[in-house]
């Protein structure tokens, strides 16, 4: 008897409710051992995972959403649970419970309710990094609550301890979405943006977590730790999150950004690089594909891993849903900048979903819903999946029933809540075998596979020599633009860059671009610093504020060599001579570490799909010219002089 069923087989046959499981598994697929026997990966290794408590409105009785814009949000019930192989006869343990052993723990009516989540295997098998949040403290306020903290459970020895030993350090802020790096550091997500605070501290202002671009929750941002807490430090910069790290293959860091700065309808999460130092970051993937799911505008690319491919797989998904669910695909990174637009600016095809036609945003489907997706990297492109089949409730009878085409395409019947259990996906084949059988009311997610895997790349920490070791001691950076009247690959000089940088030709006050603005965010603090109104943010509120750093000369071909602070976001503009901007408006925080060079290669129309903001991005050239190369990229090139900005003032005429 087999252990797999054929999703195009069963689901239409499932049993409604409870019933749906016991159906399963008289068809024979939890029963046998002979299946599962022959695979080694279901019966040697183990299976973590997350199981929590459904959360339910108590006036709608609809199930209470999620919001991945908020990763501090707390959904209290969760338990970590180790299982010694993917059998799905196989006994679980609770492994953390153990955490909080005391009755100072429970609440009033006796229960212990925890979170658990973001769950990462070392690359030895052996350990299990994860985020946990203990019980809320009943009748004290927010800032009195506990923090998401990271720990680390050893399967070898059985013991679980958290990272940061200390509690006044484990308190200073809230630390998610961990990962090993191949040094033994770790890599994680945290609101305690500790340089940003520092860089407060020595502009005489107080020091405090920066909000999201929304005013919402304090934006997390990428830092890494000794494996024992210590030396902690910020790498990435942005004003919204910096989520999910991924510790990729040759060394670098693939990450989840949310690009918001204005807030404009172009902005959403996508895929971005970084370095372990925090040097390299750029653009990855995603930008112009927030509608790439059908019936869908808004999808965000979350939860980057690894797969047996080569690829990124993903959860696609917005950040709200009230069903969990997302759709699980792979994107082509290497090749492709968007979902139909490769490197080099040709159209393809550069993600797959695994499976097609699945329950997403609310909408039911025949072919159920997924939550977390978790490649098995086995080499036979299998996944570990939280996954539920279709539900709906009947509303006259209120009666939870299976669904069938005709039950979905009438106003009788509503979705009902879903049913997650883990299972083993087959993509080749159309299969999922269980792993964990479903409860109602509960929702099993996050399963991991404890199996060694080979060691990434260490990337040792960037050196810099002459003179850009004297700009890194002294806490700067370089911005290197080749040209700003490249516009995505188009000479847009008048006559042509090489006329306007002739002086002869094109005198000063003809050429269009004049200065080069950096401005840099303004942190929001929460309504317990400074509580703004919308007065306070001048024509746009959008914009928020902007902290001029100063102005630099544009040279006559459009190239700019400027000294920039380290680990700081900014954003730049052109002006003319008058001081005014001309062009697009510059949506997306750049940051350099010190010492490091940014090379830009011009600049970008925001409604254009041309590839852009990666290194390795072509460029579609035309026009009547190419941007000469001058003095490009080589900081210590003698025929280049480095500029710093400065405050402006209007030039003299003549």
């Amino acid at each position: 008897m087999t252990t797999q069923f054929s999703l195009r087989a069963i689901l239409p046959s499932l049993m409604p409710a409870f019933g749906l499981i016991s159906a399963v598994s008289l068809s024979g697929c939890l029963s046998s051992s002979d299946s599962q026997t022959a695979d080694p990966v279901v019966v040697e290794n183990p299976v973590a995972y997350v199981q929590r408590t459904l959360q339910i409105e108590e006036n709608s009785g609809t199930l209470v959403e999620d919001n991945l814009a908020d990763p501090a949000a707390f959904r209290p019930g969760a338990r970590l649970y180790l299982k010694p192989s993917a059998a799905a006869g196989a006994s679980a343990r609770d492994i953390t419970s153990r955490a909080f052993a005391g009755a100072g723990f429970l609440n009033d009516d006796g229960e212990l309710r925890y979170d658990v989540k973001d769950l990462h295997v070392s690359q030895d098998g052996t350990r299990l990094l994860f985020a946990m949040r203990a019980p809320e403290i009943e009748d004290a306020d927010d800032e009195d609550q506990p923090t998401w903290n990271i720990w680390e459970y050893d399967s070898a020895s059985d013991t679980l301890s958290r990272i940061i030993g200390s509690d006044v350090t484990a308190r200073a802020g809230q630390d998610v979405a961990p990962a090993y790096l191949p040094d033994g550091r770790i890599v994680f997500s945290s609101t305690r943006q500790r340089t940003s605070k520092a860089i407060l501290l020595d502009e005489g202002k107080p020091q405090f977590p920066g909000l999201d671009e929304d005013r919402d929750t304090p934006a997390f941002v990428l830092h890494v730790m000794d494996d024992d807490g210590e030396n902690i430090e910020q790498i990435t910069f942005n004003q919204s999150h910096d989520l999910d790290p991924l510790v990729t293959d040759n060394g670098t860091i693939v990450f989840s950004r949310w690009d918001n700065a204005g807030q404009t309808r172009d902005n959403g999460v996508n895929l971005y690089q970084v370095n372990p130092d925090g040097t390299g970051l750029s653009y990855l993937y995603g930008r112009h594909s927030h509608d790439s799911v059908s019936d869908s505008s808004d999808v965000q690319y979350l939860k980057p891993q690894k797969t047996d491919s080569g690829a990124v797989q993903v959860q696609l998904r917005p950040f709200e849903s009230s069903d969990y669910a997302s759709v699980p695909a792979e994107v082509s990174v290497d090749e492709y900048v968007e979902a139909d637009l490769r490197l080099d600016g040709t159209a393809g095809a550069g993600q797959r979903t695994l499976v097609a036609d699945v329950g997403f945003d609310g909408e039911p489907s025949l072919q159920g819903s997924y939550g977390s997706v978790s490649p098995l990297l086995d080499g036979t492109g299998r996944y570990l999946v939280s996954w539920t089949p279709c539900r709906l409730r009947d509303i006259a009878r209120e009666q939870i029933v299976n669904c069938t085409q005709e039950r979905l395409d009438s106003d009788a019947y509503e979705p009902a809540a879903p049913v997650y259990g883990l299972w083993l996906l087959d993509v080749a084949s159309g299969t999922l075998r269980p792993v964990v059988q479903p409860i109602e009311g509960e929702q099993f997610d996050e399963a991991v596979l404890l199996k060694e895997r080979t060691l990434e790349t260490f990337l040792p920490e960037s050196q810099f020599a002459g003179d850009q070791g004297v700009l890194a001691d002294d806490g700067y950076g370089v911005l290197d633009i080749r040209s700003v009247y490249d516009l995505d690959g188009v000479d847009t000089a008048p006559g042509g860059i090489s006329t306007t940088a002739d002086p002869v030709q094109t005198p000063a006050d003809a050429r269009p671009a004049r200065f080069l603005r950096l401005e840099k965010p303004v942190a929001m603090p929460d309504d317990n610093v400074r509580d703004f109104d919308n007065s306070a943010f001048g024509r746009s509120r959008g914009q928020l504020m902007r902290e001029i750093l100063g102005y630099v000369p544009v040279e006559p071909d459009g190239s700019v060599r400027v000294a920039v602070p380290a680990n700081v976001a900014f954003a730049v503009s052109v002006l003319d001579a008058d001081g005014q901007r001309v062009g697009p408006r510059h949506q997306n925080w750049l940051s350099v570490r010190p010492g490091e060079v940014l090379a830009c290669k011009g600049c970008h129309d925001p409604n254009s799909d041309v590839p852009h903001g990666r290194p390795d991005a072509a460029r579609i050239r035309s026009g009547p010219g190419r941007p000469p190369p001058a003095c490009r990229f080589q900081i210590l090139n003698p025929r280049c002089s480095l500029t710093w900005a400065k405050p402006w003032r209007r030039p003299m005429p003549g």
